[in-house]
């Protein structure tokens, strides 16, 4: 699972609200809640929050490997 635990970290540092974040980077509010739940989100959502916030992409999420690894092993 990808998680985005960082980016909300990185918001606090930088002052950076959500609705700067929808305002200012171009990001609607359903993807913000995307990104709250840790759920699936476009790789150009990703570029966007990286340039916004000027920072890498490790710096705003993080893999954490499933606890039931083999579900994964099983779709194509």
């Amino acid at each position: 699972m990808i998680c985005f635990d960082r980016l909300w970290e990185v918001m606090a540092k930088k002052k950076i609200s959500t609705y700067q974040l929808r305002e200012r980077c171009g990001i609607d509010s359903k993807t913000v809640r995307r990104l709250k739940a840790n759920d699936n989100v476009e790789t150009r959502t990703l570029n966007k929050l990286c340039a916004f916030l000027g920072c890498k992409l490790e710096e705003i999420a993080a893999y954490i490997p499933d606890e039931h690894p083999e579900e994964t092993k099983s779709r194509p």
